[in-house]
């Protein structure tokens, strides 16, 4: 019976979670109350209680079950490869999972348009500028060992050069979930960062980029 009862529990704060990130999506994090949430759950405001803390609770829990894109992208499941191999294929592997994922292009657009990181969410912005401050510093590790191992001179020091990366990667990101995800997202991400790597004196070490880009497909 007990184990029946944490089944129960577990099936309704999941319940809870995607209500949330149905009605942050629609209304916004600050027009969405408990009450919207249990209602769209089909559970008691009681029930929200039980569970979380209060609604910034429920948002940081909500975010915590997609993967976000600068912790991603400090995955090591492609430490055993060459470093300028490891930042394409690092930053593809994010792109396409965000780009055939619409629940996540759907967190993503409530986290980065629809939520004031001020307050008691002040937090959960010190977190994603503490992810990035990691992933910008896997960016420079990486650009500065495949310099080296490739004999490159970069045009500028390895940190600004990875800053300007991190930007492109994020910022491409930001214009995708933006625009609904009205553009292939791996295909022209892809493409833009060996455009900078390019420039950043690795062009005779990436392969020759795809002459037909494929159809755009929007998410539902």
């Amino acid at each position: 019976m007990a184990r029946r009862t944490k089944a129960e529990a577990d099936e309704t704060r999941t319940r809870l979670l995607d209500a949330a990130e149905e009605v942050f999506f629609e209304k916004g994090v600050s027009r969405t109350s408990l009450s919207d949430i249990a209602q769209r759950a089909g559970a008691t405001r009681g029930a929200v209680y039980w569970h979380f803390k209060d609604k910034v609770d429920v948002f940081s829990s909500m975010l915590g079950r997609v993967c976000m894109p600068f912790d991603e992208i400090c995955d090591d499941i492609y430490c055993e490869l060459p470093p300028l191999e490891r930042i394409r294929r690092s930053i593809r592997n994010v792109f396409e999972s965000i780009s055939e994922d619409d629940r996540r292009r759907k967190v993503f657009d409530t986290a980065m348009f629809k939520m004031e990181y001020v307050g008691e969410l002040a937090a959960v912005r010190d977190g994603h500028i503490e992810a990035s401050r990691v992933s910008s510093a896997k960016f420079t590790n990486d650009i500065t060992r495949a310099a080296h191992e490739l004999n490159v001179t970069l045009p500028m020091p390895a940190d600004i050069a990875a800053q300007g990366l991190h930007a492109l990667f994020v910022g491409l990101i930001h214009g995708w979930v933006l625009n609904g995800g009205s553009f292939p997202l791996a295909h022209t991400g892809c493409m833009s960062v060996d455009a900078y790597l390019s420039g950043l004196g690795f062009k005779n070490f990436l392969p020759p980029a795809p002459s037909t880009p494929p159809s755009p497909t929007t998410p539902a």
